[in-house]
């Protein structure tokens, strides 16, 4: 489908588990491509006119559907995740209701993620992912 007239050049979907880290990771984007470039946004809020649009709380097929169909080409789909150990130490406990729901489990048996980052606690490693990411996003603008 063609891109929404005057809308974003290129449009992240990150999606992850409760406190895999993907507000971190979202933040830390556009800490660093500027937020003349990118804006981070969360499902409840429109799409503005920028670069580049970071989702940060994709949850269900029918969300990453529903962008594909108005974006197009121009989305990508990053799932963030982290071991359940890691999870823990930022305060993560399992809630029943709520980490076993579809809002937490629904892209859980999706396999097409144009972009996976591994967010264990390992800096160097999230460092390098995030370059990779980073200079995706500035090759699309």
């Amino acid at each position: 489908m063609a891109q929404v007239g005057g809308g974003p050049r290129l449009v992240l979907l990150f999606s992850g588990k409760r406190k895999s880290g993907k507000d971190f990771v979202t933040e830390e984007l556009q800490r660093r491509l500027g937020a003349d470039i990118c804006a981070v946004l969360r499902l409840s809020s429109p799409l503005k006119e920028q670069y580049a649009q970071l989702v940060s709380d994709t949850r269900r097929m029918s969300d990453i559907q529903w962008f594909q169909e108005a974006y197009g080409a121009v989305t990508q789909t990053v799932r963030v995740v982290a071991l359940e150990q890691s999870r823990q130490q930022r305060g993560w406990v399992f809630t029943p209701g709520v980490d076993d729901g579809e809002s937490e489990c629904g892209l859980d048996n999706f396999a097409d993620f144009d972009w996976v980052i591994e967010n264990h606690g390992d800096e160097q490693c999230l460092e390098e992912q995030l370059e990779n990411l980073i200079a995706f996003v500035h090759s699309r603008l």
